[in-house]
């Protein structure tokens, strides 16, 4: 009796072992069959994997198992590239997740140049600045402005950037230079050092005027500089195309000038100091109702 058992238990437990090799074939042949659409060039979702290899990434090496031979097998759970490439355009969501990893978003450069015979004009913006508060949230400290660059020409499609001359506009000169009509001129003045010891001691003065036939501006920009004995007089025509492409710039631009795109950022339904002070706005939107 006593040997009748033991065969009996040898006979379960290799029935037990039939059945559980049974079962990896089974889940071997599957990957087999997935492996060879993927050669095909076909992708796999994660979904459609058993649940062992969903979220992994490794590259097991299996030998021989009731007849099916596997040499290696390599499955690779990898990130969509289109969500890592809008990240690298649009950068990340939360500022404070970019800040505890110590990464900076890549500074960018941006400009916008007009060539003529005479002289060449580059247009860029230049952003706003902040101030940190002890409460941990930021002040405009000083809006942004476009930067004109005017160079004479040195020759046949040359320019002596050496010797140009720069002026900057304030949000309220783009407004003007946007709100210019085809028969229209506007005059600016600028001291940099108005209200200092040096007062009067440099002068420039941009007019925009336009031209006889009606087919655009000209810009003229007069620097008298008694510092450095400098009396520069640069001007260049802008034609209509290319003042329409100016003044869509401009008001694209001019929001991001005033930092209100970091004002829009910093707004968070969830935000506990804005449920807070819900009250306060409620009472400034009946003012607004009256």
């Amino acid at each position: 009796m006593g040997q009748e058992r033991k065969h009996v238990r040898r006979d379960e437990v290799k029935g037990e072992k039939t059945r559980g090799f049974g079962r990896i074939e089974k889940d071997l042949r599957f990957m087999l069959r997935k492996l060879d659409f993927l050669n095909e060039g076909m992708t796999l979702s994660p979904a459609s994997l058993p649940a062992f290899l969903r979220n992994c990434s490794f590259a097991p090496s299996l030998s021989c198992v009731s007849a099916v031979s596997l040499k290696k097998l390599s499955v690779e759970c990898r990130r969509s590239e289109y969500f890592e490439q809008q990240q690298r355009f649009t950068g990340p969501a939360d500022n404070s997740s970019s800040q505890s990893t110590g990464a900076l978003p890549p500074r960018v450069f941006v400009g916008h140049s007009i060539y003529k015979g005479k002289a060449a004009l580059t247009v860029e913006p230049k952003a706003p600045e902040f101030t940190p508060l002890d409460s941990g949230s930021f002040k405009l400290s000083r809006e942004g402005f476009v930067l004109l660059q005017f160079a004479p020409a040195a020759g046949v499609r040359q320019y002596d950037w050496t010797r140009k001359q720069v002026f900057s506009l304030s949000v309220t000169e783009i407004g003007t230079l946007i709100n210019l009509g085809v028969k229209d001129s506007c005059e600016f003045f600028h001291d940099p050092f108005k209200g200092k010891s040096d007062e009067g001691k440099v002068r420039k003065i941009l007019k925009a005027e336009p031209l006889p036939d009606g087919s655009g501006h000209f810009f003229n920009l007069s620097v008298q500089n008694k510092i450095s004995n400098v009396d520069e007089n640069i001007y260049i025509p802008i034609t209509k195309a290319e003042f329409t492409v100016l003044v869509s710039a401009f008001n694209f631009i001019l929001p991001y000038l005033l930092g209100w795109h970091a004002f829009v950022n910093s707004i968070k339904p969830d935000d506990p100091a804005r449920i807070n002070n819900a009250t306060t706005r409620y009472g400034a939107d009946l003012e607004w109702s009256r």
